[in-house]
């Protein structure tokens, strides 16, 4: 395709937890879509159901204007883009853009002889099936502007961060940030659990005090203290994502203590975890380094 023409033919690869409701959405939209997933039952009845094209061979992408991963790191998406049967790259037509919406390493986005968009998202499953999604975009300004209309149908919010790699950086930081943020409201229940204090009124004080955040204000009652665990984002990815804030800020000399103990802890709570355990689950991290467990409270009705 040309750089003035509108994208209406789009591949999706990565059919998961955020990629399923993100690839309805863009065919609610009037998007012609052709999708992958490694789970082939997955990609064929998202296919069957939704009236689209399944990708056998990446020659099933012979014809799209712009694709989309969403995928669980950096390294499978290299591995689609240079190893699937020969790279999904060298299937694609001169002008295509490549959109990566998963969270990867901002050092090692690089030009892969297609156009590429770094979009990784905020804001969970539920964003995902909403539309609602925040989304971090970074790249040519040329590239971007011929794949916005996608991202408008998949985001409430876009946030133009600068040149190719800017939107996983601020992916990783804000996940980073988000991180800390739990690692604290952690700390302060099991220690005022261990001194006394209500964990229901602790939150309530937090969520009317200066110590508030996003896991205080959604998240600890719903999830946390109800023992859901149940976000739809892995702790593995969480802690992935840590790491990558980590290695940011190491590669570009900047001292951050806290985010270097903030990959610990969080590696740590991921090596514990049971496999595909939800990000929320963190909790028993904590719990079983002092050898105790918060009371859980009912789950709401409705």
């Amino acid at each position: 395709m040309s750089t003035g023409e509108t994208v209406r033919r789009v591949g999706f690869v990565g059919l998961g937890n955020m990629g399923w409701p993100m690839a309805r959405n863009l065919v609610d939209a009037g998007f012609e879509l052709t999708v992958r997933d490694a789970d082939r039952e997955r990609q064929e009845r998202f296919a069957s159901e939704h009236g689209c094209a399944a990708a056998q061979a990446p020659a099933g992408f012979g014809g799209v204007d712009a694709v989309i991963t969403m995928l669980p790191n950096g390294k499978i998406v290299r591995e689609v883009l240079l190893d699937w049967e020969g790279g999904l790259g060298a299937a694609l037509a001169p002008g295509t853009v490549v959109v990566d919406m998963s969270s990867s390493e901002p050092m090692g986005t690089a030009e892969r002889g297609v156009a590429l968009v770094d979009a990784p998202v905020s804001g969970g499953v539920k964003g995902a099936d909403a539309g609602t999604l925040s989304i971090m975009i970074g790249g040519d300004a040329a590239a971007v502007a011929r794949v916005r209309p996608l991202l408008e149908v998949l985001g409430g919010r876009l946030f133009d961060t600068g040149p190719l790699g800017c939107g996983h950086a601020m992916k990783a930081l804000n996940n980073y940030a988000a991180a800390a943020g739990y690692s604290a409201a952690a700390e302060v229940l099991l220690i005022g659990a261990r001194f006394g204090l209500d964990p229901t009124t602790m939150v309530d004080v937090l969520n009317a005090s200066s110590g508030r955040n996003d896991t205080t204000e959604r998240l600890l009652k719903s999830q946390v203290l109800t023992r859901t665990f149940s976000t739809g984002f892995a702790l593995a990815l969480l802690a992935k994502d840590v790491g990558i804030a980590a290695g940011l800020a190491e590669a570009i000399g900047i001292e951050a203590p806290l985010c270097q103990l903030t990959r610990r802890v969080w590696a740590e709570a991921a090596a514990g975890g049971e496999p595909g355990a939800d990000c929320m689950a963190a909790i028993r991290y904590w719990e079983e380094l002092n050898a105790t467990e918060l009371p859980a409270i009912p789950l709401a009705e409705g």
